[in-house]
């Protein structure tokens, strides 16, 4: 019994400890909830104290409301804007140390490109008047915003609906360098929230002198100059810190539309811009009338000089392409000349052409831009357009432009089915289709049951690229033959591929078709021929350091595709893009959803153009396609390209120019080359004997294989030129 007492004492014990832990948790929580009880109560009669009736408490609902929708909204900007706070990780302020002087394919000075850093002017050694003349016409409170003037918003918003339409912007000075910096021309709504960021980051990494030295060093200022100080060598053949108030006036207008008040090209406009400057200044109280009445009764004047005509598009690619070649280690020179391959000639046809289409066409038809671009059968870029206007945008639609090439993507369906042995008079089936869920559609909603390839590429109907990929080929096919075809940008992979949904540029489409001329070889386009240094010395040349041509498509393949290509202009959708005399040229059309772009693809066996238009804010057009207008711009330029000049064949078509107007295939034919094989010959007379044409190439071989001549360097409107000596170099 007593043992047992003795071992029941622990667990009494150890009984009473828990009873009094359960104890104090229940003592606990009883007093923490009374306690909390009374917290809420003394909160609730301290709250009592803010409560509002009547017209505060609508009030205090408002302003409760707007906080909430502006930090949502402030996280919404802020997620929108993160792509452009992307490239301001990089090295921006670095402009590169290149100084490139580029010639055409002739070897004359076309225009030149890079920074030289002397000819930036400190903002203390400008004058007072030019630095007056700048704020005032383009942001007068410069130095009192933080980057966003909310203030001269409000202005110009009162001034724009006064005057019922735009004539004033609301963008501070530190916007446009965001713009100029980091982003593109696009009009849209992405583009003002990334840069109304890109303003305040800005602001925040950089005092007000450095904002504005770095504006007044990057803008466009016309005649193909870049800087405040070079306009001021070109238009006055004086230092920027020499100019006078009327000179200053003048380059301060330049800012809003350089192509428009260059003076060198429309001087009236110039001084009509210039005297607006100078009342910018009486009226934002920085000049009096009586200061500046002396420049407007004496204008500036400029330098005679005829207007230069620069294929500034064309030079901001072969200045990215310069880059690339020395960042790839083909030369380390950063002071160079570099021979092009652009034709002035041809460039200025090429922009003619485009102008010419859009005033006449694009009111009607709602579109404001184009681009275009012409390789010669070999990969030389003899011409490239970039936009309708460089002065009033910079930004590149050949080359950097992303759109939808619509059915003139086509090509590389058809060219890998090409490969798989099939035929241009294979039969399919043009019937509604469905792949993975999605059924396309013909334009026009109808259907023509069997027909050949050849017709269903001619005809441009959608079910027959989609039935191949989805029978015969996948995506993974096309994308994979678009892109040893030439095309760059990276290709989505998605069941809509066949009818052209993935972006490229008009460069990719160009390059891309100018296999088809060069019997499936490579294009291998480019736009330098040679690099060399200020003594002549050649650093880089493009037949000798670049590898040659590979085979992308077969001889056989390619024969195919070109016998179907060229029946498109004859009896397809790029008629309004037949060439005259009867020139065999081969193409293909284009146009993307809801008419937001129109394309015309198409070659001879001497050059390749493609041909896009369409809105940079990806607003519909007026139901154009890419057999209107691309189809006739395309004409235009390559009727004159062709003038007098030796006709090369498109590989698998027999004659490149049949006697008279091209006929229609023949009923039952396969291809035009069979319907023409009969037919004879007719050749165009020549501009030139054959032996005086053999005697110019010879005397071209010798040009090229002459020693080069020394070049010195000699400041020319403030920029370093070559000039040749009259010695050759031993």
């Amino acid at each position: 019994m007593q043992e047992d007492k003795n071992i029941n004492k622990p667990l009494k014990r150890k009984r009473h400890i828990l009873l009094r832990i359960d104890s104090w948790i229940d003592s606990s929580l009883w007093t923490a909830g009374f306690r909390l009880v009374d917290l809420w109560e003394e909160v609730t009669i301290f709250s009592r104290k803010f409560h509002v009736e009547g017209w505060k408490k609508h009030l205090i609902n408002l302003t409760g409301n707007a906080l909430t929708l502006g930090a949502a909204g402030s996280v919404l900007l802020l997620t929108l804007a993160m792509p452009a706070f992307e490239e301001t990780k990089k090295d921006w302020r670095y402009r590169g140390d290149f100084a490139v002087t580029f010639l055409d394919r002739y070897g004359n000075t076309i225009g030149h490109r890079g920074i030289i850093h002397e000819d930036s002017v400190p903002i203390d050694e400008l004058p007072d008047h030019f630095i007056k003349a700048v704020l005032a016409t383009e942001d007068r409170r410069f130095f009192e915003h933080f980057g966003i003037d909310f203030i001269g918003l409000a202005r110009a918003m009162s001034e724009n609906a006064r005057a019922g339409g735009v004539v004033q912007g609301g963008s501070t000075l530190t916007q446009q360098l965001a713009k100029n910096l980091f982003l593109t021309n696009e009009r849209s709504l992405e583009r003002k929230v990334k840069e109304a960021f890109l303003a305040l980051w800005l602001e925040a990494n950089m005092s007000k002198k450095e904002i504005l030295s770095l504006y007044l060093d990057r803008a466009y200022m016309g005649g193909g100059t870049f800087g405040a100080a070079a306009a001021s060598q070109f238009y006055f053949g004086k230092n920027l810190s020499d100019v006078t108030l009327a000179e200053s006036a003048m380059l301060a207008g330049l800012f809003k539309a350089p192509a428009k008040y260059a003076p060198h090209a429309n001087l009236p406009a110039a001084r009509a811009r210039a005297n607006q400057v100078l009342s910018n200044l009486v009226q934002g109280g920085l000049m009096t009338e009586g200061q500046v009445i002396g420049a407007r009764r004496n204008p500036a004047t400029v330098i005679d000089r005829a207007e230069v005509k620069t294929p500034d598009y064309f030079l901001d690619w072969a200045f990215d392409e310069v880059q690339k070649l020395s960042a790839s280690g083909k030369f380390k020179d950063h002071t160079v000349v570099v021979r092009t391959t652009v034709d002035t000639g041809l460039q200025s046809v090429a922009e003619q052409s485009m102008e010419s289409s859009l005033r006449e066409y694009g009111e009607g038809y709602r579109v404001k831009q184009g681009a275009m671009v012409m390789i010669e059968n070999g990969g030389a870029v003899r011409a490239m357009v970039g936009g309708r206007d460089y002065g009033e945008s910079q930004f590149n639609r050949a080359t950097n432009a992303l759109r939808q090439p619509g059915s003139s993507f086509k090509v590389y369906t058809y060219a890998a089915t090409m490969e798989k042995g099939y035929k241009p008079e294979t039969l399919i089936s043009d019937a509604p289709v469905t792949w993975r869920g999605w059924s396309p559609q013909n334009y026009g909603r109808s259907y023509a049951g069997k027909v050949t390839l050849e017709t269903a590429l001619a005809k441009s109907y959608n079910t027959v690229p989609v039935r191949l990929a989805k029978d015969v080929l996948g995506t993974k096919v096309i994308v994979d033959t678009a892109k040893a075809m030439g095309v760059m940008t990276p290709l989505r992979e998605d069941k809509t591929i066949p009818l052209g949904t993935s972006e490229v540029t008009v460069l990719d489409q160009a390059t891309g078709y100018a296999v088809f001329p060069a019997d499936g070889m490579q294009s291998r386009r480019h736009g330098i021929e040679q690099v060399l240094d200020y003594e002549g010395n050649v650093l880089y040349d493009f037949e000798r350091d670049e590898p040659p041509a590979r085979r992308v498509l077969s001889e056989e393949a390619n024969s195919k595709m070109n016998r179907m290509l060229v029946t498109i202009p004859v009896n397809g959708t790029a008629r309004r893009g037949a060439l005259d005399n009867g020139i065999v040229s081969g193409g293909k059309t284009g146009t993307s959803q809801s008419y937001r772009d129109a394309w015309y693809v198409g070659f001879t066996g001497n050059y390749t153009t493609a041909v896009w238009f369409g809105n940079d804010d990806f607003s519909p057009m007026n139901n154009m396609t890419g057999g209107a207008l691309p189809a006739m711009t395309f004409k235009r330029l390559m009727d004159y390209a062709h003038q007098g000049m030796e006709l090369r064949p498109i590989p698998g078509i027999q004659n490149p120019l049949p006697s008279g107007s091209r006929p229609e295939p023949a009923a039952g034919s396969a291809n035009v080359a069979s319907a023409t094989e009969n037919m004879p010959v007719f050749v165009r007379p020549r501009s030139l004997s054959t032996e005086a044409t053999r005697i110019i190439r010879d005397m071209s071989k010798r040009f090229k294989d002459a020693p080069a001549l020394s070049l010195s360097v000699q400041k020319v409107a403030g920029i370093d030129t070559p000039s040749t000596s009259t010695k050759e170099q031993n």
